[in-house]
């Protein structure tokens, strides 16, 4: 900164062994909005290795106009090429050095709508620069990766940056920025920045919306509820001009992002609130030789790495937020190996239809949650997919779904029915949730 195996296919499992209630009638079903994944911490710090590695080899940096820079660039790149992104290097000189941004939009959506995530890949001259920025870095390609591997197809566009000699004053964010005439800078409508996501003794700030430049408070009070719906407090942080979201504030853009803190000192309230040490650094390695692989909160990673993904999600689907009222079904159902179980839910007092944006929380307790197949099924049996059986190998889902259940009734027993369609592993349903 100026971070179990293959599973079974329904149809086989279903023949295996009988379920908990009567087979399913097959109908079409609206498209419910896609929820975020969950982000593999493993995979991020894989690309961390690989970044500290290339620093190692290029004399203990990636800093701007070194060959550890453009490594750092080349690598991210590849990755990104490999999955369909559209991807280009924007070349720039500072310091009388060559310096290069990464730009990589994923295909579709609205071109004169883009939501755009970015943070910078270069480190100082003192050292590899893992925390900062290698974790934004990281978080933010690990997202991308995703994004292809899901095949999402949302209704922004898409598209990624990571920016050179930001250490040096913003530079290439800035030069990027500057390079766009009127008309481009118009179709950016929110920028997103992720800057030491992963600080050993972190912290978890939000970039405060009002007091900046074309802050989002918005943006803002998403994050901060998303951090909420996982049991994390955070503090609002006025990053100022300190980052790269500055050249898109200064354009007008809305702007927004994370950060798990710097050189400043951590308090004992925060400590209280975060755990860590208090009267230490948020990062005791900052801008320092030993800012490397060893340098990296992983829980603060992980659930940093998670907002970016919910971040994208949320914002380039557009959904908006809940009006209505909540209703709540918060009594354990158990799921055994290779069974269907339902829990329901009574609406009632809802003058006519579903709204076009129901929310559906869900917390499951599983122990691969690639087991699991989830649906929302409505009063007159018509079933909304929120999650299909797969390979993600973690473990529960904890979400929050999007269905457009605008042509159900509102009143009457919603059921969310869970399937487990693979031997080995079984889990819960602690609870879940309509927000109407």
């Amino acid at each position: 900164m100026f971070s179990k195996k293959s599973t079974l296919s329904l149809a086989s499992a279903l023949l295996l062994t009988g379920t908990l209630l009567s087979p399913l009638t097959a109908s079409a079903a609206p498209a419910a909005t896609v929820a975020a994944p969950d982000i593999p911490v493993a995979n991020v710090q894989a690309h961390l290795t690989n970044l500290q590695s290339i620093a190692t080899a290029n004399s203990g940096n990636r800093a701007h106009g070194r060959p550890g820079y453009r490594a750092s660039i080349d690598y991210v790149k590849a990755k990104l090429d490999a999955v369909g992104f559209q991807t280009s290097l924007q070349q720039f000189t500072s310091s009388g050095a060559t310096g290069w941004n990464l730009i990589a939009d994923w295909p579709g959506g609205d071109p004169n709508n883009i939501l755009m995530l970015g943070g910078h890949l270069d480190s100082v001259t003192a050292g590899p620069g893992i925390n900062d920025n290698g974790t934004g870095s990281s978080g933010i390609l690990e997202v991308a990766l995703t994004v292809a591997a899901q095949q999402f197809q949302p209704a922004k566009h898409l598209r990624f940056g990571w920016w050179g000699a930001e250490e040096l004053g913003l530079v290439g964010s800035t030069f990027y920025v500057n390079s766009l005439s009127s008309t481009e800078k118009a179709k950016i409508k929110t920028y997103l920045n992720f800057d030491m996501t992963g600080s050993p003794n972190p912290g978890y700030f939000v970039y405060a919306g009002a007091s900046q430049p074309s802050g989002s408070v918005a943006v803002q009070q998403m994050l901060v509820d998303y951090y909420t719906s996982i049991g994390v407090q955070t503090e609002l942080t006025e990053v100022g001009g300190r980052s790269d979201h500055a050249a898109f504030a200064r354009a007008g853009i809305a702007t927004g992002g994370t950060f798990a803190g710097a050189e400043v000192v951590k308090t004992a309230a925060q400590a209280a609130k975060w755990g860590g040490t208090s009267g230490v650094a948020f990062d005791r390695c900052y801008h320092r030789s030993c800012d490397t692989i060893d340098n990296v909160n992983v829980a603060a990673l992980d659930r940093n790495t998670d907002a970016i993904a919910h971040a994208l999600w949320t914002l380039a689907q557009g959904t908006p937020p809940p009006t209505g009222p909540k209703f709540e079904n918060t009594a354990d159902v158990t799921i055994p190996d290779l069974t269907t179980v339902e829990s329901p839910i009574t609406v009632s007092g809802v003058t006519g239809n579903a709204p076009a944006a129901l929310a559906v929380g869900v917390d499951i307790t599983h122990t691969y949650r690639g087991d699991l197949v989830i649906d929302l099924v409505a009063p007159d049996g018509t079933a909304f997919r929120l999650k299909s059986s797969g390979s993600d190998s973690g473990d529960d889902v904890v979400a929050t779904y999007t269905v457009n259940a605008s042509g159900e009734v509102a009143n009457g027993v919603w059921k969310l029915r869970v399937q487990d369609v693979a031997r080995q592993d079984t889990g819960r349903i602690n609870g879940w949730s309509l927000q109407f």
